[in-house]
């Protein structure tokens, strides 16, 4: 027992995983004690387990298994963190449980598995359980089987998807265990129970035994719909309602539910698609199209079998349906007719929808082939056109149909109709809209007059079940002139009908669409066909049981119902009118006289003709009383017109009596029934009278009058050709602008355009122009009603004519059309004329379109024109294009028929040549405009591939295709895009421009529809994986579709979607819909009369209520026409208004304002600092996230609660923006008042502020960066300095924002960030700055950059955090960057960094690659050649920094005086000042310091700065001279002022006049410690200025050219002596290397590059001690890698491999074997030949003279030995002698000598002196015992200044040799640290700076001697200023190139010869050591 008692102490945890079975068990038992207490699903007791829950039930003992198991379940039921157990734990239980012999065990295991499914992770337990499936051991798939079963039976089919599970129960099946078959029939009759037939397919292959077992079993199953008995968690408080309500009694709700839930599984979905296109016979387009049947008929056989698969993957079938369709068409044997309609019927149903685009081809091919007599034919080729009608929409084909519906062949007749009666009933009410049904009933009246009974009864069929379907309100207006008989015949038909959809369908279905609007649909206005989904749905169910409970529903097509009345004639007026009228017959004259005399006095009729006109008059007075009395049913109309008409009639001379007339005309017309044929009667008079000065305008009201009676279309139609068919010109103006008066009083309703457009034409091309001004007027007026459509008409007018056309229309833009004021007749009911009005859109502007005489062209398009186009020559090819273009822009408009055009240009979209890809996308530009609203039916075909191309990777391609795009859905809506599977299935397509390019498009267009079609669902699973793409355009993109997509298909749909997701995509998904939910823009209202007239003529014309059928209709769509924006902005604008309207009364009571008084911000002491305590001990969540989360926002709101009043947080945190900006504003009118409060709250004050930056709304962000401009600024004012806490938990945030894409918030954050400099170090924003160039936004990573570059200008490089070599290296990285504005920003920011720094960049930088590095060179080169003007700007306004280089680079350089200021303006960087200092020219340097102290005042300052200095700048150059001279004292005086001293050069180098520039550049370089300041870049660039001057033919054609020549040449000759010897030998080689190079580069050019450089090497012997040969020979280095020796072969001349060899060998001789030790900065060695090349110079010269340094038996040379050959001996004195011979050396050779006796005392000198002069031994011998003495009596002291005074005077030798010869004579007492310390001294004094005194400490410690007392810097030695400046300079160019420390002066370098140097002497040492031995 004693182990027992170890375990029981142990915690539950630990005993759960005990290795004794008796542990666990107890643990699992404890364990389940604690779950069943644990009442909290949160509690942190849970997640203890989190680890062990899958040991719980993998446990490997029976019995504590069992145990595990129950504790489990618990945990699964009860814990919060289950879930994320799921995968493992299922399959444990899957794996070790399922198999246990105990059913005990397997009961649990399945318990678990649901209890996890109502967890919601249905799905990872449904993959873990299919996995199962797979397993050997059948008892495990028996009882995975079984889990699933029980969990459909459960759960229901909602939860448990079924597919995957159908997909393998055909293998479950096939099982060789008979209790997975069982198990397997089980499940199947469970799936059979919720999915009914949808099973059937795919099982129909198993074994025919077990499918009569199985429906067997199906038949017992009950026939009421199954209902889940558990749900989810999420979902248990639904069940208790419904639970409630049942007890109720009320299970309505419940059933509806369900009745959902039947149908929703189709057996298609549950199906595998089959791939057929790959599996079609090779041979088959051959054998279709062979001469023998047979073979055709094998080839159609061939593919009936393949089409016989029930789901077909999608693919490209055009060649195959055309195939078909030819042989249906064309082929004259029946049987295979019958065949192919059998193939395209498979075809159909395989495809579903993705046949839709091939529809419109094939079907008028069927319907054709209805002529054919044979049943089986017949039979075929129905089930064919309703398989294929099932694809498309009724819509799409109704083209086709109609135009089969004229054939005179009565079979085709009947067969037609009959379809189009099986149509009707595949639709409801609102996808049969009126446009639709229009044409349709049109037609089928032609053919229920027809002579064959078929034909009739086929009719009858069809427009009884469009009654059905849409109800008798839509039918009847189409059927007001059938008789009732016939009447009758319909409407029995309609009875018999059985619709698809069924009634109650119907109704639900009603009752759904009009929820949404039930507020607006009686307000709707001219809603047009777009808007019948919504608002014709209610008709069909209440209109056959009540029409009278429809009454207030809104007529008709969505007109307003404002006007009151219902309709109730559902007739036209015009058409009521007509009926009633029309039958008015023509009277006799004796007719009329008699009806007349009835009416009228006796005197009055007999007076008619009298010849005295008084008589007439008085008779015309009589007639006018006796009218004004009549009553309207006794006025016989016709009869009193005639009387008028009577002789003289209308030819009355006297003006009186004829006015009079017409006014009686106008009376009769208005007071009586007038009809059509009385007006005919008075018209042609009228219109004679209309011209007539005095009656004109008694004529006129005439006209209106009868107008009024009798609609103004057929007046005016009459009225127009009347007056064209006369020659007075009056009479024509006249009546054209009563026309145009007319139309504004009564509207445009119904008038017959086309007609007009023939008389206008007339008048424009009339001699008289008042009668062409009067026709333009007109137009002006039609343009308010029809649009810009109109001008369309004239385009072929003269271009005079045509602009006078545009000037009217131009006036007219932007006017809206009066409402009409006449017309509506008053004796027909304001409901019929609600009626007629809603007709506008049939009758109006609809038809605007269609009123073009449209040219078919298909006869155009040739078989030849389409195989051009496919040719394989894109030459070729364009030709076909050109001439499609040429056709479609001959024809103008075109009819929808354009044969093989549509496959032969869908060819083209995927072109290799873009130029073709771009032509064809303008021919379907012109093609839309062309073909018109008709363009719909090819949007399948056609539309959808230019939507693949916007996936193209050039910009400007995807630019066109979207140009095409619009142009189609300005022709077509977006209906017909947006139908079907093809825009999901290109938005699933991984091509992020496609995506992009295609979320933009959705988002611009989505937000003006008013409905979509259910298809848009279809695209959200492809949207969400859009909102996780790699591409963050794309994200960008799909974040803004998400509000459009969730306001047409609601919240909850997009929810429901994400359960596809993985968990972490699904809350990241769910999270970005939460606030898209917020910002979702309501649907656009209909455009409503209402709203027009609040508007108030500002709305455009499209709002308008006549033409809103331009927009909206479906068949004749124009609909995005109306501007979106606008249409947004009015949605927008009411839903604000509303949305304000409803809050604010509600809340704003008294009490509430008396609150908003007070202060918004209160103070709470150290309350900012305890939230940074919380943050720091993660009390609470840190401030830091992608995306805001809701526990960040809540944390907020409970921190901001204590400090922010109460009434201000409710409007910072509403979910409607406008009360972010109403924050926002009482935060800026508090700012100034609340300065404690504010920054109390800062830290919460910018955490709110970030969250806005995550706002979609533009205005809300304008906002808050203003109130942050003035924030930044009011805490620079009070000095405030912001703490870490709150910068890094704002400035990231902020730093996203710059790369937004408005310019104008890109310029307020750089704005802010500026100010926030003021407030917080811009060292510490730096890094903050550097990661957002990281960032995914192009834009931001430019803004970024050029932030950085502003930094470093304005503060110098110590901003550059957390060095500048790392901060340059990453800022380098981006010149690469594929962006332009990136890599611009990037060069921009470097070439600052270089004016501030010079070349030192280039070492900062590090390597780059050869692309970039010569970007970044061009670039600072351009930059040096900036005119002064510019910089000056610059200083001024910061952020078009860009802007002005940029400009600049444009500014070529022009002359030879122009290159040399040129190249010298770039020699600033000579003087290392900060670029401010240039730019300005200022006068003082000692203002750099306090422009360091205080950045923020100069900036302030700045642009006065800047003004005080321009006269200055400019006067130097008007007299140079004289200023040259005066200048010249303060040259002697550097230290004071340097600066104003390059200054002035610089102005001077920058005259306009060559001799100035060249003679300051000349004084400049007299001045030796100016000279050798100029760093290699500025050398190079300088060299290459004047080289190229010298050259320059141009100069020859001067008068003193030879002369300028002569000074240049004596410029460069200054140049090379006095410039620093290593920055100009490096600056010639590199020059050298670059003309080489470049190919333009003229052979004259290198020749004087090399004269320079033999110039140096005569030199060398002069200069080889003051130059840093490491730097010259990495130069060589480089030359050889780029130019190996073979290249430098290949070359015309042999001047460079000369050159080359000349300066090698002349450095070799005068530095012997130790140049070998200066290959120190050769990071690689093998690179080049470099090494090699001076081993062999070394070794050549060694033959010759024999020594060899120590250092290089070093590296492997044979060592000197002690005894070595007498020859050598001799040599090696010779070359000792030599050093004393020679002037600089000598001291130097003596010592050498001195050591060389001392080591062999027995060596032979005498021969060497033997042959010199007398004074030349004595010297020699004097030497050596100077040096004896000196070394014997004070070698053992080691001090720090035993330098003799001789020494001290003679120039010291280059500092290698100096240790080595000292440590060769070396003692045995002397240590090398005394030397090292007078090597130290020498050198200073001598001023070399090849040691740092930073670097020496650690060297003697190395040495491991006594410290030294240290030596006097530098810096103390020398004092002037300029020296200083080149101390650093040297430092900065000799700095190490990998330089990664950092000085404590932060001057950030280390001597690049100092590591070698130490390398060197510990090997000296080493060397002395061993000799001392």
């Amino acid at each position: 027992m004693g182990d027992d008692s170890e375990w029981m102490k142990l915690p539950v945890d630990q005993k759960c995983e005990h290795k004794l079975w008796k542990a666990r068990l107890s643990g699992y038992e404890e364990a389940l004690k604690i779950f069943q207490k644990i009442k909290d699903e949160k509690s942190p007791e849970w997640s203890k387990f989190l680890g062990l829950i899958k040991k719980f039930v993998t446990d490997s003992n029976a019995v504590v298994q069992l145990k595990g198991l129950e504790a489990a379940l618990v945990y699964v039921e009860n814990a919060h963190v289950a879930g994320k157990t799921t995968g493992e734990v299922v399959s444990g239980v899957v794996s070790k449980v399922f198999n246990q012999p105990k059913a005990k065990a397997k009961e649990l295991g399945i318990e678990i598995c649901l209890m996890y499914i109502e967890i919601e992770k249905g799905e990872a337990v449904q993959e873990e359980l299919l996995k199962g499936l797979d397993n050997k051991n059948p008892k495990i798939i028996v009882a995975c089987i079984e889990t699933l079963r029980k969990a459909l039976s459960e759960f229901g089919s909602k939860i448990i998807l079924l597919k995957p599970i159908i997909k393998v129960l055909p293998k479950l099946f096939e099982s060789r265990e008979k209790a997975v078959r069982d198990e397997a029939k089980l499940i199947a009759v469970e799936i059979y129970r919720w999915i009914r037939d949808a099973l059937r397919p795919p099982l129909q292959n198993i074994n025919s035994v077990q499918l009569k077992e199985l429906e067997e079993e199906w038949v017992k199953l009950p026939t009421g719909a199954p209902k889940p008995s558990r749900f989810l968690r999420s979902q248990q408080e639904l069940e208790a309602k419904l639970e409630q309500q049942q007890s109720a009694g009320g299970d309505a709700e419940g059933g509806g539910d369900d009745g959902d839930e039947v149908p929703q599984i189709d057996a298609y979905e549950l199906l595998e698609a089959v791939e057929i296109l790959s599996k079609l016979p090779k041979d088959f387009y051959d054998k279709i199209e062979a001469k023998k049947w047979q073979e055709r008929k094998e080839a159609l056989e061939a593919v009936e079998v393949l089409v016989k698969n029930p789901k077909l993957e999608a693919g490209d079938y055009a060649d195959l349906v055309k195939a078909l369709k030819k042989v249906v068409g064309k082929d004259t044997n029946v049987m295979l007719v019958a065949l192919a309609a059998k193939c395209l019927t498979g075809l159909a149903l395989g495809l579903r929808k993705k046949f839709g685009q091939y529809a419109g081809h094939v079907v008028p091919t069927i319907l054709e082939k209805f002529k054919e007599k044979k049943p089986q034919v017949v039979q075929a080729l129905q089930e064919a056109i309703d398989a294929i009608f099932l694809t498309t929409t009724l819509q799409n084909i109704s083209e086709d149909v109609l135009a089969v519906m004229d054939n005179k062949n009565p079979t085709i007749k009947q067969q037609t109709s009959l379809f189009i009666a099986r149509s009707f009933r595949h639709c409801t009410a609102s996808t049969l809209p009126k446009s639709l049904l229009k044409p349709f009933c049109a037609a089928l009246l032609k053919h229920i007059n027809d002579s064959a009974p078929e034909v009739r009864d086929a009719a009858f069929e069809a427009l009884g079940t469009a009654l059905k379907v849409v109800g008798e309100k839509a039918v009847n207006p189409f059927l007001a002139d059938v008789d009732k008989l016939k009447l009758d015949k319909i409407k029995e038909c309609s009875e018999k009908v059985e619709l698809v959809h069924g009634k109650k369908a119907g109704l639900a279905a009603d009752k759904k669409e009009v929820k949404p609007v039930p507020g607006r649909t009686a307000a709707s206005g001219a809603a047009g066909d777009k808007d019948t989904k919504d608002i014709s749905a209610p008709k069909p169910g209440p209109l056959k049981k009540a029409p009278a409970t429809k009454a207030g529903g809104p007529p008709k097509k969505g007109k307003p119902a404002a006007q009151g009345g219902t309709g109730s004639t559902g007739t036209k007026n015009k058409k009521g009118l007509e009926t009633k009228e029309i039958v008015e017959p023509e009277l006799s004259i004796e007719v009329c006289e008699e009806k007349a005399s009835a009416v009228l006095p006796a005197t009055c009729i007999q007076l008619l003709d009298s010849s005295n006109w008084k008589e007439r008059l008085a008779c015309m007075e009589e007639f006018q009383k006796a009218v004004e009395l009549m009553d309207r049913t006794e006025m016989p109309c016709q009869a009193l017109v005639r009387m008028l008409a009577k002789k003289p009639g209308w030819k009355e001379t006297n003006f009186q009596v004829m006015q009079m007339k017409l006014h009686i005309v106008a009376l009769i017309a208005q007071k009586g029934n007038f009809s059509k044929t009385s007006a005919q009667i008075v018209l042609d008079g009228l219109v004679d009278k209309i011209g007539d000065v005095k009656c004109g305008n008694n004529a006129k009201e005439a006209m209106t009058a009868i107008a009024e009676a009798c609609m103004l279309p057929w007046t005016a139609e009459q009225v127009m050709s009347m007056a064209f068919s006369q020659k007075n010109p009056k009479n024509q103006s006249e009546t054209l602008n009563w026309l145009s008066n007319a139309i504004k009083e009564f509207g445009f309703s119904g008038l017959n355009v086309k007609a007009f457009i023939s008389n206008v034409k007339t008048a424009l091309a009339a001699t008289n122009p008042a009668v062409r001004t009067s026709a333009i007027t007109l137009l002006g007026v039609m343009y308010l009603y029809v649009g810009p459509s109109l001008r369309m008409f004239f385009e072929d007018e003269k271009p005079a004519l045509l602009s006078q056309i545009d000037a009217e229309f131009e006036k007219m833009q932007g006017q809206s059309p009066p409402a009409p004021t006449r017309g509506i007749s008053k004796h027909s009911t304001s409901g019929t004329d609600e009626g007629e009005d809603g007709d506008e859109p049939d009758d109006g502007g609809n038809d605007v379109v269609d009123l073009l005489p449209r040219t078919e062209i298909s006869d155009k398009i040739t078989s030849e024109l389409v195989s051009k186009i496919g040719d394989k020559n894109w030459k070729i090819r364009k030709e076909g294009l050109d001439e499609v273009s040429g056709i479609i822009n001959e024809a103008k408009f075109i009819q929808p028929n354009i044969g093989e055009l549509p496959t032969a240009l869908k060819g083209r979209l995927n072109d290799s040549n873009k130029i073709l890809v771009q032509q064809t996308l303008n021919i379907l530009q012109q093609l839309a405009v062309a073909m018109g609203p008709n363009i719909k039916q090819h949007v399948k075909n056609l539309g959808i591939p230019i939507i693949t191309v916007l996936g193209d990777s050039k910009n400007n391609v995807r630019a066109a295709a979207l140009a095409t795009v619009n142009a189609w859905a300005e022709q077509t809506g977006m209906k017909e895009w947006l139908e079907g599977e093809d825009l999901s299935e290109e938005l699933k397509k991984e091509n992020p421009f496609l995506r992009q390019e295609l979320l933009g498009w959705l988002a611009e267009k989505l937000p003006t529809l008013r409905s979509t079609p259910t298809d848009l669902i279809l695209c959200v699973p492809h949207l969400y994986s859009c909102l996780e793409d790699r591409n963050g355009d794309v994200r960008k993109k799909a974040q803004d579709a998400l509000p459009f997509f969730m306001m047409h298909l609601g919240y909850e749909k997009m929810a429901k979607a994400t359960g596809k997701l993985k968990p972490t995509s699904k809350d990241q998904v769910l999270a970005m819909l939460e606030k898209a939910k917020a910002n979702m823009p309501a649907k656009p209202a209909a455009p409503a009369k209402a709203t027009s007239k609040q508007v108030g003529g500002s709305a455009p014309a499209k709002f308008q209520p006549a033409s809103a059928p331009v927009e909206d209709s479906v068949s004749g769509t124009i609909e995005p026409k109306p501007d979106p924006k606008k249409a947004k902005a009015l949605g927008a604008s009411s839903k604000g208004k509303t949305a304000q309207g409803k809050k604010v009364p509600s809340k704003t009571t008294l009490k509430e304002d008396e609150d908003k008084s007070g202060p918004i911000f209160i103070v709470v002491p150290n309350g900012k600092e305890q939230r940074m305590r919380d943050e720091k001990s993660l009390k609470v969540l840190k401030w830091n996230f992608t995306t805001p989360r809701d526990e960040y926002i809540e944390q907020l709101k409970t921190q901001m609660s204590s400090c922010v009043a109460k009434w201000l947080q409710d409007e910072m945190f509403h979910s409607d923006f406008q009360h972010h900006n109403k924050a926002l504003a009482v935060m800026v009118d508090h700012l100034e008042s609340e300065k404690e409060g504010v920054i109390g709250c800062l830290d919460l004050i910018l955490k709110w502020l970030t969250l806005r930056f995550f706002d979609t709304n533009t205005s809300v962000l304008m906002k808050a960066l203003e109130y942050l401009k003035l924030l930044f600024t009011l805490l620079s004012e009070e000095e405030y300095h912001l703490t870490e806490n709150e910068a890094s938990s704002f400035i990231p945030y902020l730093i996203l924002k710059v790369g937004e894409p408005k310019d104008v918030i890109r310029k307020d954050v750089r704005a802010i960030l500026n100010r926030m400099c003021l407030v917080y170090p811009a060292s510490k924003m730096f890094p903050f700055i550097m990661e957002g160039t990281k960032s995914k936004n192009s834009k931001q990573r430019a803004e970024c950059l050029e932030e950085l570059g502003c930094l470093v200008e304005s503060y110098g490089m110590n901003v550059c955090q957390p060095t500048p070599g790392k901060a340059l290296k990453e800022i380098a990285i981006h010149i690469g960057d594929r962006d332009n504005a990136v890599r611009n920003a990037a060069l921009n920011t470097i070439v600052t960094v270089y004016n501030v720094h010079g070349d030192q960049v280039f070492r900062l930088i590090g390597t780059l690659s050869e692309k970039d590095m010569s970007m970044l060179e061009e670039r600072i080169k351009r930059s040096a050649k900036r005119p002064s003007a510019a910089p000056i700007k610059q200083v001024e306004e910061k952020p078009q920094r860009t802007q002005s280089i940029s400009s600049n680079t444009n500014m070529l350089r022009k002359g030879p005086a122009e290159d040399m200021s040129s190249k010298l303006n770039q020699a600033r960087s000579m003087g290392g000042h900060p670029e401010a200092a240039q730019m300005v020219r200022r006068e003082f340097q000692l203002d750099l310091d306090e422009i360091e102290n205080d950045s923020g005042t100069v900036r302030c300052e700045m642009p006065e700065l800047v003004q005080h200095k321009l006269d200055d700048i400019f006067e130097p150059v008007l007299i140079p001279e004289p200023k040259i001279r005066a200048v010249s004292p303060h040259f002697d005086d550097m230290h004071s002022n340097t600066a104003s001293t390059i200054n002035f050069i610089i102005s001077q180098v920058a005259s306009g006049d060559i001799n100035t520039s060249i003679q300051a550049l000349t004084q400049l370089f007299q001045i030796e410690s100016l000279a050798r300041e100029a760093s290699t870049g500025v050398l190079k660039d300088l060299m290459h200025g004047l080289i190229t001057l010298m050259l320059d033919s141009r100069i020859e054609d001067l008068e003193e050219g030879q002369q300028v020549i002569r000074s240049v040449n004596l410029l460069v000759v200054k140049v090379l002596e006095k410039s620093d010897q290593t920055n100009i030998l490096s600056a010639l080689l590199v020059l050298l290397q670059d003309s080489l190079l470049a190919t333009a580069s003229s052979p004259k050019f290198s020749e004087l590059v090399m004269k320079c450089l033999w110039r140096m090497v005569r030199l060398l012997p002069d200069t080889i001690n003051s130059i840093n040969l490491d730097r010259i020979l990495l130069d060589i280095h480089i030359f050889m890698k780029v130019f190996p020796k073979e290249k430098l072969k290949q070359c015309k001349s042999e001047f460079p491999i000369r050159t080359l060899k000349t300066l090698l060998h002349t450095l070799c001789k005068l530095k012997g074997p130790k140049i070998l030790d200066h290959l120190t900065m050769i990071d690689n060695k093998n690179e080049s030949e470099l090494e090699a090349h001076l081993c062999r110079m070394m070794k050549h010269s060694m033959d010759q003279t024999g020594s060899k340094s120590d250092k290089e038996t070093e590296k492997g040379a044979s060592r000197i030995d002690e005894k070595s050959s007498k020859a050598k001996v001799n040599d090696f004195l010779a070359e000792i002698f030599k050093k004393i011979g020679s002037k600089e050396n000598t001291k130097e050779g003596l010592a050498e000598l001195y050591e060389y006796k001392k080591k062999y005392s027995d060596a032979d000198i005498e021969p060497f002196l033997k042959n010199s002069s007398q004074f030349f031994q004595s010297y020699v011998e004097r030497g050596l015992r100077v040096i004896e003495m000196e070394r014997e009596g004070k070698g053992r002291i080691p001090t720090s200044a035993g330098i003799s005074p001789q020494m001290e005077v003679t120039c010291v030798p280059p500092p290698t040799s100096t240790v080595s010869s000292i440590g060769n004579t070396n003692g045995e007492e002397v240590g090398p640290s005394v030397y090292l310390e007078r090597l130290k001294i020498l050198r200073q004094r001598c001023g070399l700076d090849n040691t740092k005194q930073d670097d020496r400490p650690p060297l003697t410690s190395l040495l491991s001697k006594p410290a030294v007392p240290p030596v006097a810097s530098s810096t103390d030695m020398l004092h002037s200023k300029l020296s200083q400046l080149r101390e650093s300079r040297e430092q900065h160019q000799h700095s190490d190139l990998d330089s990664n420390q950092t000085h404590p002066s932060g001057t950030m370098t280390t001597s690049s010869s100092s590591t070698a140097n130490i390398d060197d002497l510990k090997k000296r040492l080493e060397r002395i050591k061993s000799s001392r031995k």
